[in-house]
């Protein structure tokens, strides 16, 4: 997520370089044939052109909404997912209590923060699982590896079992690794140890069942956020787009050659310029709209995952009143993961 106001332009250039490139080979052949050898008959009229920029704006302007739904649902997700891990440590500090005694004993403390820091694991096995790499993603293109030389992934830096291994036992550690959906099991992890606990008699029956319910609230988050990962946004959409797009973009450079030609002697050459500026805008749209719509693949405009489970675990152990928390996750070239 970018946390600046806008994207500048040193950095958008670049990562658009390889489309401005095409651009220039594109607007530089029709040019230096009309230009160089007079073959007039190479113009298409500017009334074809204006048809075809007509449909190319519009799938742009559609898909880039459609896309940006979806991260604006990823968005929500995570915000659900922050709201209710706050109640998740809340009820668990004040429902789970031994009622024979007038003060937390330790063993309470210790089941307190075994449940949420639990909890801290299933949070970092979901975003885990959230950044591997699909095939429809982007991870390979080249203007996603020129912007991600302006920040890091966490997820990408360190493995799972070394970031689960703060949170869990050694045997829930191991429990975990050994499954393929780490953080289903560590809901379910969370399920078991909520029954013996309500066995004991250290929970009432209500307020076990409320708990129980938050734990449910965590799979539908999880399950919406699975959705958006395992399903890309619809291949024909995306293809149409950008047909249509680059489409226009080979036509621009023949539509311009008349008009431009009546300017003067030099007035042809203006062609390459101008094609690229158009057709940089069309290109330029679809790129953005290519790079918004895996908000969980680890590119620049993402969900901050890793910054939101960081907040997450400074709440939630400050309410075990620990005083030694990791620090606030800090964008690196605004850019906050």
């Amino acid at each position: 997520m970018n946390t600046g106001s806008h994207y500048k332009i040193h950095h958008f250039i670049p990562w658009t370089k390889i489309n401005i490139l095409k651009l220039l080979i594109i607007a530089t052949i029709p040019t230096v044939i009309y230009g160089f050898y007079d073959i007039n008959w190479i113009t298409i009229p500017w009334p074809i052109i204006s048809l075809v920029g007509v449909g190319a704006a519009f799938i742009a302007g559609f898909r880039n909404t459609q896309t940006y739904n979806r991260l604006w649902e990823a968005r929500m997700i995570w915000g659900a997912i922050v709201n209710d891990s706050r109640a998740w440590g809340i009820m668990i500090k004040d429902f789970i209590v031994d009622s024979n005694q007038t003060e937390v004993s330790e063993e309470i403390t210790t089941i307190h923060k075994r449940l949420i820091y639990r909890h801290i694991a299933w949070l970092t096995a979901l975003r885990h699982q959230l950044r591997k790499p699909q095939v429809w993603e982007n991870q390979n293109k080249s203007h996603f590896k020129e912007y991600l030389k302006h920040y890091k992934v966490p997820e990408w830096e360190t493995s799972l079992q070394v970031d689960l291994k703060p949170y869990l036992s050694k045997q829930d550690l191991n429990y975990v690794l050994a499954k393929k959906n780490r953080a289903t099991h560590i809901l379910s992890l969370q399920s078991a140890d909520l029954k013996k606990i309500r066995q004991q008699k250290l929970i009432e029956e209500h307020p076990y069942v409320s708990v129980e319910s938050v734990l449910k609230d965590f799979f539908t988050h999880q399950g919406k956020a699975e959705r958006i990962k395992n399903f890309p946004y619809p291949r024909q959409f995306t293809s149409i787009s950008l047909y249509f797009i680059w489409l226009l973009v080979l036509l621009i450079p023949f539509g311009l050659l008349e008009p431009l030609s009546k300017l003067g002697e030099y007035g042809i050459w203006l062609n390459i310029p101008f094609s690229v500026i158009v057709g940089w805008v069309f290109t330029s749209l679809e790129q953005v709209g290519e790079s918004t719509e895996n908000p969980f693949e680890g590119g620049a405009n993402d969900i901050p995952m890793a910054a939101l489970s960081r907040t997450i675990e400074i709440d939630l152990r400050e309410m075990l009143e620990e005083t030694d928390l990791p620090p606030t996750a800090e964008a690196v070239n605004q850019i906050l993961m």
